[in-house]
């Protein structure tokens, strides 16, 4: 207050000086208001230039005002500053909250109060198949079409999620969506989206598996119930009760052979992949394959020697880093899967060999009845067979390719399948070259 009266009290007393002693036509009131009204007339001034510094705040401009307006210039110009380091702030606040949003898994959408979309992260608009800018501001029903949102949507309560196809696949498989809406602000909306397509075909494995499972070991706990109850029932004699037990054994062995699969492949599940400290040689490995396949093949006719003609081929002989064990059991059912869907006179060949890349190529080829071309991307799943009957007349339990698939994968390699119809099979097991010495 003192700032801005003493200007004009000292203007008021040079102007009474002024005009007492300077003009005899002037007196010292006369002085005083000319003074005075020069004074105003500069406050003036001063007050237009702190107007347009108010349009345009700048340093420069602030250090031209003078008086109290300088004062208050440097209090406003505090001000400002104070509150664009703020809105800054905030602003930098919202960029990081909605780059997270962005970042998220989950599809997020913000709808307003009739259902317009007003905002929604890439997430979304890859579940959803949307696009921005082009579907901002567009009512939401009309871009999911799908009629199980559609009802959802018009319920007055969104209290629990809902599940539904949306477009596109995911591993060649239908995208499934988990969706929840919550209510937020003046009637509007969070739609928040889910990819659930791996929840939704573990279950459908799970189940498949359950059933699958449930159904190999019913049938040999079917026959084995019923030679039990004919061996209990029936008086019979020691030939025929032999007969009746060698088939019961026969059965047993295949449920044992069923367990096995089913605990080496919870094995390979649930422990680490081999290190890369285990060398495991390939020739010793390759001399008891060929031992137990001259012996599966001689058992599958019944014979003394060998039905087949088992050639195998390893020019290469080398090193790989992993589990005996594992490779053992992928080397082994690709070479027994061979001999025994291959006929009699047929022939199954093996070869080991190094790639150009450094890597190593474990190959099984056999002049077997072949395998139709629908049926080959399947044929790893477990329990998945190209003909069921055929399987079991082999002793097939449909594990062993899931077990190899398994651990190859586990090696950092990758199975591959070739076949045609009445021309063989050709199951190939491809090694990194960091896994070969």
């Amino acid at each position: 207050m003192w700032s801005a009266l003493f200007p004009l009290s000292l203007g008021a007393l040079i102007g009474a000086l002024i005009g007492r002693f300077t003009h005899p036509l002037l007196n010292m009131g006369t002085g005083a208001f000319v003074g005075l009204t020069l004074v105003l007339f500069w406050y003036l001034a001063q007050g237009a230039r702190f107007e347009r510094w108010l349009k345009s705040p700048s340093s420069d401009a602030l250090s031209r005002l003078r008086g109290p307006w300088r004062e208050l210039g440097e209090r406003a110009y505090r001000q400002l500053r104070l509150r664009e380091q703020q809105a800054s702030s905030q602003e930098k606040r919202l960029q990081d909250f909605l780059s997270a949003i962005q970042a998220s898994p989950n599809g997020v959408v913000l709808l307003d109060e009739e259902g317009k979309i007003e905002w929604m992260n890439q997430t979304a608009c890859d579940h959803l198949g949307m696009q921005i800018p082009r579907d901002l501001q567009q009512h939401i029903v009309h871009l999911v079409r799908a009629p199980a949102f559609t009802k959802f949507f018009a319920q007055e309560r969104h209290d629990k999620e809902i599940q539904f196809d949306a477009p596109g696949t995911v591993w060649g498989k239908a995208r499934h969506l988990s969706l929840h809406l919550h209510h937020y602000g003046q009637g509007k909306e969070l739609m928040l989206t889910r990819d659930v397509t791996a929840l939704v075909l573990a279950d459908a494995m799970r189940r498949d598996f359950v059933a699958n499972v449930s159904h190999e070991i019913r049938t040999p706990l079917t026959v084995l119930a019923g030679f039990v109850e004919t061996l209990q029932s029936l008086p019979l004699d020691a030939r025929e009760s032999a007969r009746y037990l060698d088939l019961m054994a026969v059965q047993a062995s295949r449920m044992q052979t069923l367990v096995a699969d089913l605990l080496t492949l919870s094995q390979l599940e649930g422990s680490p992949a081999p290190g890369a400290l285990d060398l495991v040689d390939m020739q010793p490995l390759l001399d008891q394959i060929e031992s137990d396949a001259k012996a599966l093949s001689a058992l599958q006719a019944h014979s003394e020697s060998p039905v087949h003609r088992l050639v195998f081929e390893a020019p290469e002989v080398t090193q790989v880093e992993g589990s005996r064990h594992e490779l053992l059991s992928a080397f082994s059912n690709l070479v027994s899967n061979a001999v025994r869907y291959t006929p009699a006179g047929g022939e199954v060949h093996v070869r080991v060999r190094r790639t150009p890349e450094g890597g190593m190529v474990f190959s099984v080829q056999d002049t077997g009845p072949g395998i139709a071309p629908e049926h080959l991307p399947r044929l790893s799943e477990r329990f998945y067979r190209v003909d069921r009957s055929r399987s079991r007349e082999t002793g097939g339990t449909g594990l062993g390719l899931a077990i190899t698939k398994h651990v190859i994968q586990r090696h950092g390699g990758s199975l591959h399948i070739e076949s045609q119809l009445g021309k063989g099979s050709t199951f190939s097991l491809q090694m990194p070259a960091s896994r070969v010495r």
